[in-house]
């Protein structure tokens, strides 16, 4: 894979940390004219090939095969359009899109055009998810699950003297469901798969929901998903799922999910842990075998598993 990024935010910056990743070549780097100097920055420090202050311009670059999308969120779907009609595999940060019938335009993009388009969220593709998920037979039949993210953001004083930074930008795709409950919400329907019904209760203010509470109903369960960027973590991030047998807890980011409980009572509980270097490196890890092996049967399943995402945050801003 030969990558080209557009954005230089705090989550590319996160990404180039994971470095290295097997059969990744970091190909170009793409900024606003505006942000050219954080570019070039990034480009010496990391080793990228090339940089560019227009992303269109590295569009035009052979050398790149696979573009990473990591902007904030409003400019996702334009930015994933422009990569795929310029014949590029796309991966796109979460959350993916706004709405349903943009994440089927950009799939039927990349049909038209030979290319392959995933979103990146950690969750699914961490080896705890994968051991949770075998985990779950053995709690018996789910009623309740609970899963938690709260975060005092580093940006939440400067949001109440009334500087308006993107983390709190409705019109950027800023605010506490699609910024923090994606990663609940992702987790939720790997599991469990799309709800009957989605309610949220959201704490809004100066337009934005600063934290937030969204119920999805299932034919024998419910789940409380919890977070916010106003309050200090309680319980250090307590997530729960309980079952007829036992139940499976974790602390935490639910997009790092770094270890879990097990717990079937009368004294059998495990504390299950398999680490990794950093929480980025198996997705891209993943992307990287999907997108250079063309494994569209791959790419088609989390692109399934991501429009089901959309749909429950597109109930949840307009139900």
């Amino acid at each position: 894979m030969k990558l080209g990024i557009i954005g230089s935010g705090k989550i590319v910056h996160d990404f180039l940390t994971a470095l290295p990743i097997p059969g990744l070549e970091l190909a170009a780097i793409a900024t606003t004219k505006r942000s050219a100097q954080v570019g070039q920055d990034l480009a010496k420090k990391y080793h990228i090939h090339k940089c560019y202050d227009d992303y269109l311009e590295m569009l035009k670059d052979p050398d790149v095969d696979t573009v990473y999308v990591a902007t904030p969120p409003s400019m996702h779907y334009q930015m994933c359009r422009d990569s795929l009609e310029a014949g590029k595999n796309v991966i796109c940060e979460k959350p993916f899109v706004f709405t349903p019938d943009e994440a089927l335009d950009l799939k039927k993009t990349a049909d038209e055009h030979g290319g392959l388009i995933a979103e990146a969220i950690t969750t699914v593709y961490l080896p705890n998810f994968q051991a949770l998920q075998k985990d779950l037979a053995k709690i018996g039949p789910v009623h309740v699950v609970s899963l938690n993210y709260t975060q005092y953001s580093s940006r939440y004083d400067a949001f109440l003297q009334g500087e308006i930074l993107p983390a709190f930008n409705p019109k950027l795709g800023g605010g506490a469901l699609l910024d923090l409950n994606v990663y609940n919400i992702h987790l939720a329907t790997a599991l469990f798969g799309a709800p009957k019904a989605v309610h949220y209760y959201p704490n809004m203010q100066k337009n934005v929901d600063t934290s937030g509470i969204l119920i999805l109903t299932y034919e024998d369960k419910q789940a409380t998903l919890t977070a916010a960027k106003d309050s200090q973590a309680f319980f250090k991030n307590q997530s729960l799922i309980a079952g007829e047998k036992g139940f499976i807890s974790f602390a935490g980011s639910p997009g790092a999910l770094a270890s879990y409980r097990l717990d079937l009572g009368g004294g059998q509980d495990e504390e299950k842990t398999l680490s990794v270097k950093h929480r980025m490196i198996p997705e891209f890890a993943a992307f990287v075998h999907m997108m250079d092996n063309r494994d569209q049967l791959a790419c088609d399943r989390a692109f399934q598993h991501s429009l089901e995402v959309i749909q429950v945050l597109n109930d949840a801003q307009n139900g």
